[in-house]
């Protein structure tokens, strides 16, 4: 095998590949990167851990067709620190030179022959755009459990209801939903999956400036449990999570008692003051009266801390206490310049959702509910 590459195609091509290159491969074979030089004039490279592939075909000169497995981890490095010249790859013996301008690098080849077969993505079942598609996972994905203890609430779960299609994610403590619209193949698609949040986020955002995303929603009877992404030459699959996702939509509260809207970016750096104060694990108060919210943390003879914050209340005053880091999360994702927190009493969840102008209506197409934390009075 033998082809040449422009430096930037290839690090740009390994770094996304390697994207499915596990830290700690089962099987030390699934630590390679796959390179396939066609002689039609293109460079395939593919990664594949037996939850997630990914794939990507960039343009090369190929001299020598051949196909050559090398370690992922390394070879990413290496494209990523290779001087700004044409990089060409050899193979000589049980080995890979890498040459490119007066750096010569030599890797060991891996038994190729070892190397899964990847799996092939479900039937294409519509389009999105990649711009909408990648905010609305970012602004799920936050919700999404981090632990182990309860897998499937590591999970996104997508439903799918002719053009209409609803992301949730919950990890008990929060939750956040996303309604957008994407152009289905069949208009009475109606499906629902749970894809691995970290996963989905990851796909997302290295998918998402490249304008337009073909899903491909498989499913655990039409598509071997797989969902599968592709935008121009990059593919990539991940293997759905089995299970029943709890039935959390009546989580979501059906009316308000109290409303209020901030200046979004004045609330988060209110937030972000006063909790220094706030030891692990400890929340930040919040008490909302006419015309402004205190925000306040530490009590006794602890650091103490407080700051007011401009804001339109309708309804009762309020005193209510979060966990900051889950109600700043909350807050960068509704992602406009003014937020709306609704109330129904100090006990039970809030919810925030967006709104462009103070005096305007929310956007409810984005809802992130958060559960209080009880404090000492």
């Amino acid at each position: 095998m033998k082809f040449r590459v422009e430096r930037d195609v290839l690090a740009e091509a390994v770094t996304w590949v390697a994207r499915g290159v596990p830290a700690r491969p089962s099987v030390p074979v699934l630590a390679g990167i796959l390179i396939n030089a066609d002689a039609e004039g293109s460079i395939t490279l593919s990664a594949f851990d037996y939850e997630v592939s990914a794939r990507i075909t960039v343009p090369a000169d190929v001299q020598d067709a051949g196909t050559v497995l090398v370690l992922g981890r390394l070879l990413s490095d290496i494209s990523r620190n290779l001087p700004a010249k044409p990089v060409e790859f050899s193979t000589s013996g049980n080995k890979v030179d890498v040459t490119c301008g007066s750096s010569r690098f030599s890797l060991m080849q891996m038994p190729e022959g070892d190397f899964p077969t990847l799996p092939t993505a479900p039937e294409a079942s519509g389009t999105i755009d990649g711009g909408a598609f990648t905010q609305a996972v970012a602004q799920v994905a936050i919700a999404a459990d981090r632990g182990d203890t309860l897998p499937i609430l590591t999970g996104v779960r997508v439903e799918i209801d002719g053009d209409k299609m609803t992301l949730l994610a919950t990890d008990r403590y929060r939750l956040a939903m996303r309604e957008l619209h994407w152009n289905p193949a069949a208009t009475d698609a109606n499906q629902v999956l749970l894809v691995p949040g970290r996963t989905l986020l990851d796909t997302a955002k290295s998918l998402g400036t490249t304008g337009s995303i073909d899903l491909a929603f498989g499913g655990a009877a039409g598509g071997d449990g797989l969902v599968g992404f592709e935008a121009g030459q990059r593919r990539s699959t991940t293997r759905l999570l089995d299970g029943e996702y709890p039935k959390v939509s009546s989580i979501f509260p059906t009316s308000s008692e109290t409303e209020v809207v901030l200046a979004t970016a004045e609330l988060v750096e209110a937030v972000k003051r006063v909790a220094l104060v706030a030891e692990r694990n400890t929340p930040v108060r919040l008490k909302f009266g006419e015309g402004q919210v205190t925000i306040e943390a530490g009590t006794g003879d602890d650091a103490q801390a407080s700051e007011a914050v401009e804001a339109t209340l309708t309804g009762p005053d309020l005193e209510i206490a979060f966990n900051p880091h889950f109600l700043l999360d909350g807050l960068g994702a509704v992602g406009t310049a003014y937020t709306r927190i609704s109330f129904t009493q100090p006990s039970r969840p809030a919810v925030l959702s967006g709104q462009d102008e103070a005096d305007g209506d929310a956007d409810t197409s984005y809802r992130y509910v958060l559960m209080p934390v009880r404090f000492a009075s």
